[in-house]
């Protein structure tokens, strides 16, 4: 009975916290680059005094869903969808590096390029700064090219190389800000040859349907831990009433 409080009374509040990362995933389905958060727990048992039959629900951190999503051609010149492995590196407000899938570009009234989000795009050497300009193009290389403004088409200059890494899933680790950084010893190294393809974006890879299912699973695990944890405490009363009748 002290084993099952104790699973319930954890589990629920897991069951909680899964389906807060649930519910997040279903909110960025249509997040360009998004990878959906796994969330996986198991019993532990509770270290120190007390009873032996005591366990606790614990998160095991199992990580994000690696899987790539659909390709969608948009036409426009500063998206992009990273090739194979490719992450794109972006600088976040603490000037710190850290990736991400999302390739929804933007030129800022300064000139910075940035996310879709507004996190400056790293190149070779730093942030990305973009020259005025009449039109731009992003090869599949990365290689940013412009045609500064006041001069003809003919007339093409390059402005920067965006700078995309390739690694694996178990080589990244996800940000409480929802980006990517290389795991503790993990070297990750700039992407050779294309690396991009232009006018183009990756979709999430969330598949909605079984996010929706994974909601109502989860509703009802939560109610039948609820009713284990209102049984426990039924049976409790009923021991007691016997030990005060003997």
């Amino acid at each position: 009975m002290d084993r099952a409080l104790y699973i319930a009374m954890t589990g629920a509040g897991q069951t909680l916290q899964s389906m807060g990362v649930t519910s997040n995933n279903l909110a960025n389905a249509s997040t360009a680059g998004f990878r959906a958060e796994i969330a996986q727990a198991r019993a532990e048992a509770i270290q120190g005094n007390g009873m032996a039959s005591r366990y606790n629900t614990v998160d095991t951190g199992a990580g994000f869903d690696g899987a790539g999503g659909a390709v969608r051609a948009t036409g426009r010149d500063l998206d992009i969808a990273m090739r194979g492995d490719g992450w794109l590196a972006v600088q976040t407000p603490d000037g710190n590096e850290a990736l991400t899938r999302a390739g929804n570009l933007q030129v800022n009234a300064a000139g910075q390029l940035l996310t879709g989000s507004g996190l400056p795009v790293m190149g070779d050497g730093g942030p990305i700064a973009v020259p005025p300009h009449s039109s731009m193009t992003i090869g599949s290389d990365g290689t940013i090219t412009i045609v500064p403004q006041g001069v003809g088409p003919e007339t093409t200059a390059t402005v920067g190389r965006l700078k995309v890494v390739e690694a694996r899933a178990d080589q990244l680790e996800r940000r409480a800000d929802g980006l990517f950084q290389a795991r503790p010893g993990e070297d990750v190294l700039p992407m050779a040859g294309d690396s991009v393809v232009s006018g183009a974006l990756e979709s999430s890879n969330v598949n909605v349907a079984q996010t929706l299912v994974e909601m109502i699973e989860l509703s009802r695990k939560f109610e039948m831990q609820v009713r284990m944890m209102r049984t426990v405490e039924d049976n409790a009363k009923a021991g007691a009433s016997l030990l005060r009748q003997t």
